[in-house]
């Protein structure tokens, strides 16, 4: 067994180091920038309208929250069950090897990836909305693998590369559902159990191949009813614990904030590397740890929000807009200021303080809640990541479905949940760093096809959203919506209610 895996971490080593090289980065931040552009800012300029069109639709728009007859899901449930696969470790084990690894700086670098993946989860979601199809159970199918097929591939000479990337983003998809989706995070819920409560790491990983069968198999309307309670209670939860150590310690925010913003340009690395070296490895953790934690770039939470009974592309990518504000801007920041707050990291230098430095990077926020609560706060993170953790592996178990689907039918998919099922046990007793490092390796070989069908179907994005500012935001009513790009389903859409 030993050597088996000391084969996949060396093929995995090579791997991971060309698909998250600096022209991958560079990719996506450029798409990113380019769709902020293109949109004018639109995550700006229109702050106040898709706050209330999202969080603020939630308390008095019956067509967000209502649960509906068929197999579609609302749109509460699409954005729960795309916060359940994206608010996860990553949001707290990822934050915290960042700042470990590339010191306070990396925050910042999070942020800025955060601030531009906006638009790119937001034009996918409007891509996945314009090209979703039905499935033979009357299921919404969309994702990145149908804007490729069926956008790239109606490009003059296009088809061939278009059905191929759409294969190959399929394909990493299923790869990414057994890493970033399951292994990762069951081996954290594993580890953190296993520490807090000193439970067994097969009697755990038992529990959670029961807890996670119970629910996948019923498929996307169990997983949305699963998601739906359980995202906004660990959110609420966690983050009143966040901000109970943020107020406690609230005279070190300001030398907090200067320390994210000096290390993200001229500071040391935690490393200890050169300025230069340390700038860079900040960036790039950062970058890395944001993409692993909010997705937008992935093409993975599209496929959730094409299952959405929302009638306007633009509505359902102001969804993905808030999902990334979400995950990264709120939840992942209030982990970032708990921990450099907590006294874990020297804000000078960066590096580890204290009895900090002789724990792993990954515990660094059980600590920071242990040195506030004692062992509670150890047992509470232990648990705030089992729920995270375990929605996670909910949201992404139906992201795999729906790969395994536009590769092998409908009917296979039953194989597909097995094997996702039995592949729990596997994450609770596999090396964390492997788990981990093989979760960066899909990420970034999912990224490159599906960031490919975002530029070249950036004018789509451009067309949907100024049609949807002309008649929502200026009352322009001769304008004709654009609500998909197929007839059959555009005439559908249109002999539905508004949504206003």
């Amino acid at each position: 067994m030993e050597g088996f895996l000391k084969t996949v971490e060396d093929v995995n080593g090579v791997i991971n180091g060309a698909v998250w090289g600096w022209p991958a980065l560079i990719l996506l931040a450029f798409v990113g920038v380019l769709m902020t552009c293109m949109t004018k800012f639109f995550q700006l300029t229109h702050f106040s309208y898709w706050m209330k069109h999202t969080i603020g639709a939630i308390f008095g728009d019956k067509h967000v929250t209502a649960h509906t007859q068929d197999k579609t899901i609302s749109q509460f449930q699409s954005l729960c069950t795309a916060l359940a696969a994206t608010v996860g470790t990553g949001n707290i084990v990822g934050v915290a090897t960042a700042i470990a690894t590339g010191g306070p700086g990396a925050v910042f670098w999070m942020w800025l990836i955060a601030f531009f993946g906006m638009m790119t989860n937001y034009s996918e979601n409007v891509l996945g909305i314009l090209y979703r199809r039905r499935n033979e159970n009357g299921e919404w199918s969309g994702g990145a693998m149908y804007y490729l097929r069926d956008g790239l591939g109606a490009k003059k000479g296009c088809k061939q590369i278009g059905a191929i990337l759409a294969v190959l983003f399929s394909c990493f998809c299923l790869l990414a559902s057994f890493g970033i989706g399951n292994m990762s995070q069951v081996n954290s819920i594993t580890v953190n159990m296993h520490n807090a409560f000193n439970l067994p790491k097969v009697g755990i990983g038992l529990f959670l191949v029961l807890a996670v069968g119970l629910v996948t198999i019923g498929g996307i309307k169990r997983i949305a009813a699963m998601t739906e309670k359980l995202v906004p209670f660990m959110v609420i939860i966690y983050l009143l614990g966040t901000l109970f150590i943020i107020i406690t310690h609230i005279s070190s925010i300001p030398a907090v904030f200067v320390s994210i913003f000096q290390g993200a340009f001229h500071l040391k690395s935690a490393a200890g590397g050169a300025v230069g070296s340390g700038v860079a490895l900040a960036m790039k953790m950062g970058m890395k740890r944001g993409v692993f934690s909010n997705e937008a770039g992935l093409g993975s939470s599209v496929m959730v929000h094409s299952s959405s009974n929302v009638k306007e592309p633009v509505r359902q990518g102001m969804w993905g807009i808030f999902e990334v504000f979400a995950d990264t801007i709120v939840v992942c920041t209030l982990t970032a200021i708990t921990i450099l707050s907590s006294g874990a990291i020297d804000l000078t230098t960066g590096a580890l303080a204290g009895h900090a430095a002789d724990i792993e990077a990954s515990n660094l926020m059980s600590y920071s809640f242990e040195q506030a609560f004692g062992k509670p706060g150890a047992m509470f993170i232990a648990i705030a990541i089992l729920l995270f953790a375990y929605s996670t592996v909910l949201g992404w178990s139906h992201y795999g479905t729906k790969a395994f689907e536009y590769l092998f039918g409908t009917k296979a998919v039953i194989i597909y949940r097995v094997i996702f099922v039995a592949m729990v046990m596997f994450g609770a007793l596999v090396n964390a760093q492997l788990a981990w490092d093989i979760s960066d390796t899909f990420n970034g070989l999912m990224m490159i096809p599906n960031l490919i069908g975002v530029i070249v179907l950036s004018p789509k994005v451009m067309e949907c959203t100024s049609n949807y500012v002309a008649r929502k935001m200026k009352g322009d009513k001769t304008v004709v919506p654009m609500l998909s790009l197929f007839e059959d389903i555009e005439e559908e859409q249109l002999g539905r209610p508004d949504e206003d």
